[in-house]
């Protein structure tokens, strides 16, 4: 099969250039101008759109095994097509925890059969399986993921010990959410001790405060440096923690790395008021100063990756109290669409929208032959519109729970096209039903 896209506007490594691509099977083999349309099965014309590498997202919660009623591995693959996301990492706190080799790899058959896009799993971490973590295949296994502060599920991380021997033996990237549990358990009962379980979800950034991120992520960072560890510490969310990374050295050569959610980006504590629970994230959104920090790290490098951390909830389970309202929301069908907004704004450059959506993940988690819009890569890749409007409405949410902390917001960019290993998966929000995921491997 050969699908040749004409005139587009790629971007990659920070350049940006008018050419034509042509796709042989699962690869792309020419970028050139004025490419012969002879014995092309399909041609795509792409005159005055962009064509980018599709997004690697390194954090999602797909929910399955377990808690498929939130969503399952097809839902959220399929939003994620749609969205320009082709490949995921996904977290091991399903049901069961990912804590053995046999449950982490039960998983990967179950994406082998249902997942839209490309898929890597990563191995979880607790007091008591560090036998079953050593035994991970770097090669075909994203990352070790640790929970230092509990978010969802059972998998907390908090014996000093075990921590710093799997700092220590580890080789793989270690993958880590970090807030400091006393902290917030402490802010929990001060408030619980005013309000009951109904506490306002306006003071959630205040009980998952500042201090309680500082505290777990600049104690990982120290650890890191003490045992040389691979680490990469998931969704920042306070200025604060900015200053624990570097930005003098290329990414390729750090020890210590970090991502930003769309979320922490575009949402601050304001929104509460109006969006209620449906914005409530662990780690919390926080203030304006906070968002500003972040964009500051982001855009001069200290943060490496953005990405979701989508993990969709019933619209029901978000109705709860406070206290047994769950944390997390789906985002993967609009993370592009969001950073787009910002480009169009004049906020960030669609290069570095590249860079730390599409390029960074590959580059941090040693992806073989993906993330990049190269002759020999695998031609996962997305157009987009930059003149077309969308609107994000319950009749267009592709996630299982049906609903999304940005619905009733108008975009000005459309996902047009998305490929999947050269493979046309989605035209116009609609994603074919054929599935072409395939296993991340790693060139470690």
């Amino acid at each position: 099969m050969k699908i040749l896209i004409k005139n587009a506007r790629i971007v990659n490594e920070n350049q940006i250039f008018e050419s034509d691509l042509l796709i042989e099977n699962d690869l792309i083999i020419k970028i050139e101008k004025n490419i012969s349309e002879q014995d092309t099965d399909k041609i795509i014309d792409g005159s005055g759109q962009y064509l980018l590498p599709g997004v690697i997202d390194d954090q999602v919660h797909f929910r399955e095994p377990g808690l498929t009623h939130k969503g399952d591995i097809e839902s959220e693959s399929r939003a994620a097509i749609a969205g320009g996301v082709t490949s995921y990492i996904e977290q091991p706190n399903t049901v069961p925890n990912a804590v053995t080799q046999e449950l982490l790899e039960q998983k990967y058959q179950i994406a082998a059969e249902k997942s839209f896009a490309n898929y890597s799993f990563s191995m979880g971490g607790t007091n008591d399986n560090l036998e079953e973590v050593l035994k991970t295949n770097p090669k075909n296994v994203a990352a070790i993921k640790l929970f230092l502060g509990s978010s969802t599920g059972n998998m907390l991380v908090d014996n000093p010990e075990i921590l710093e021997e799997i700092f220590s033996k580890v080789k793989m990237p270690i993958c880590v959410h970090c807030e400091d549990e006393a902290t917030v358990r402490r802010n929990t009962e001060d408030y619980k001790a005013k309000y009951g379980d109904d506490i306002p979800v306006k003071f959630h950034h205040l009980i998952r405060s500042e201090e309680a991120c500082y505290i777990s992520s600049s104690k990982a960072v120290e650890l890191a440096e003490k045992t040389g560890a691979r680490l990469h510490i998931y969704h920042l969310s306070t200025a604060k923690e900015t200053a624990l990374f570097r930005n003098d050295i290329p990414l390729k050569d750090k020890k210590i790395t970090a991502e930003v959610c769309v979320h922490h980006l575009h949402f601050t504590n304001e929104d509460y008021d109006t969006k209620g629970a449906l914005i409530k994230w662990n780690p919390a959104v926080k203030t304006q100063k906070d968002k500003d920090g972040l964009w500051e790290a982001l855009l001069d490098d200290r943060i490496d990756i953005i990405a979701t951390d989508h993990a969709p909830h019933t619209f029901e389970e978000k109705q709860n109290p406070y206290t047994s309202c769950p944390s997390g929301a789906p985002l993967v069908q609009h993370s592009l669409n969001v950073m787009l907004e910002y480009f169009k704004k004049g906020k960030i450059p669609i290069e570095k929208v590249v860079d730390k959506m599409c390029h960074n993940p590959a580059i941090l988690f040693e992806i073989e032959k993906r993330g990049f819009v190269k002759e020999g890569y695998k031609a996962d890749l997305v157009l987009v519109n930059l003149e077309q409007k969308y609107t994000v409405s319950k009749e267009n949410i592709l996630s299982k729970c049906g609903w999304s902390p940005l619905e009733g917001t108008e975009f000005h960019s459309k996902i047009t096209h998305t490929f999947v290993n050269g493979h046309l998966a989605c035209e116009n929000g609609k994603v074919t039903e054929t599935k072409h995921g395939e296993r991340l491997l790693f060139a470690r």
